[in-house]
C-alpha cells in the first residue's frame, strides 16, 4: 500500500500465534485467536500442524512443511509485525529451527513459548526428538517458558509429587537455559492450585487460587500462554501480564463450567467479558 493512502491514526496491538490447529475449537490456534480477541489484540497465524480432534481426544496430526511455516511467518512479520509471539506445537526439529530462525532474524520480542508436549486427553504431540531442539533453541530465546506439570516431567525427565517441589522444579527448568519459567500445578491434587513464576534474575512469585470444579479444561494452556501474550503486546511487564493472564483463564473456566461441549474436555468460555479491540499510538 502506498505511504500516501496510509489512514492516520494508532495501530493494533498485534500477537502473532505460531502453533497447531484443533478442529474442535477448544486449543491451539483456535483457542488463540478467541483469547486474543477477548482481550482486545489483533491475532495473526502461522500454523504449524493440523490435528483432527475433539473433545475426546486427538484421532490424527498432519505437520505443516517446515517452509511453508517459515512463509506464514514472513508474510505476517514483514507486512504487519508483531508485539508479541505465542509459541504452542512445534511437531518437527526443523520446524523448531525455523521459528528460532524468525526470532533472531525479525528481532522479535515478548515471546511466550508454551511447551505443547501432551493434550488434555493425555494424547502425544511432539516427537522425544524435537523435544532437545526445543529446548536448546527456544528456551534461551523465549521471554517465558510456561509448561504444566506433565511437560515440566518431560522436560526433567522426573514426576513432580507436591507443591513443595515446584521451587525446585522451576529452578532446574531456568537451568536449562530459559530466562523464565512460569510452571503450571494445575495438575497437582487438592483444593488450591498453585503456579509458580521463576525469572533467571531471581525474582520469584507463587500465585495461588481455589480450584474450580470442571470438566471443561480443554486448552488451558493455550489460553493461558496467549493471555500472557497479549497483556505484553498491551505493555505490561511480565509478571503482571501472568497475573493478569491468570485471572482472564480461572473467569473464562468458571463461566464455562456449566455448559455442555462434546463428550469429553469441554473448552473455557473464552468470550465470556470480551472488551474491544484496543488502539495503540501508531510508531
Amino acid at each position: 500500500m502506498n505511504d500516501s493512502f496510509r489512514p492516520p491514526g494508532g495501530r493494533y496491538p498485534r500477537v502473532l500465534s505460531i502453533a497447531g490447529s484443533d478442529s474442535g475449537g477448544g486449543a491451539g490456534i483456535q483457542a488463540d485467536l478467541k483469547t486474543l480477541s477477548a482481550l482486545g489484540c489483533y491475532g495473526m497465524t502461522a500454523i504449524t500442524a493440523i490435528t483432527a480432534q475433539n473433545t475426546v481426544g486427538v484421532r490424527a496430526i498432519h505437520g505443516v512443511p517446515s517452509d511453508m511455516v517459515k512463509a506464514q511467518i514472513q508474510a505476517v512479520v514483514e507486512d504487519i509485525g508483531a508485539d508479541a509471539v505465542k509459541i504452542g506445537m512445534l511437531h518437527s526439529p526443523e520446524i523448531v529451527k525455523v521459528v528460532a530462525w524468525a526470532i533472531d532474524h525479525y528481532q522479535l520480542t515478548q515471546v511466550v513459548l508454551d511447551p505443547v508436549m501432551v493434550a488434555t486427553s493425555g494424547d502425544r504431540l511432539i516427537a522425544q526428538e524435537t523435544v532437545q531442539v526445543l529446548v536448546q533453541e527456544l528456551f534461551p530465546r523465549a521471554t517465558v517458558v510456561t509448561p504444566n506439570l506433565d511437560e515440566a516431567a518431560l522436560l526433567l525427565a522426573r514426576d513432580i509429587r507436591g507443591v513443595e517441589a515446584l521451587d525446585q522444579a522451576a529452578s532446574d527448568l531456568l537451568a536449562l537455559g530459559a530466562r523464565a519459567v512460569l510452571l503450571k500445578g494445575g495438575h497437582l491434587p487438592g483444593d488450591q492450585v498453585v503456579d509458580v513464576l521463576a525469572q533467571s534474575a531471581g525474582a520469584r512469585q507463587r500465585l495461588q487460587s481455589a480450584r474450580i470444579a470442571s470438566r471443561n479444561v480443554h486448552g488451558t494452556g493455550c489460553t493461558l500462554s496467549s493471555a500472557i501474550a497479549a497483556y505484553l503486546a498491551l505493555g505490561l511487564p511480565l509478571p503482571q501480564a501472568v497475573e493478569q493472564a491468570r485471572a482472564y483463564i480461572l473467569a473464562a473456566i468458571a463461566a464455562g463450567a456449566g455448559v455442555h461441549t462434546g463428550h469429553g474436555h469441554g473448552p473455557l468460555n473464552h468470550g465470556h467479558a470480551p472488551v474491544p479491540l484496543r488502539i495503540l499510538p501508531a510508531l
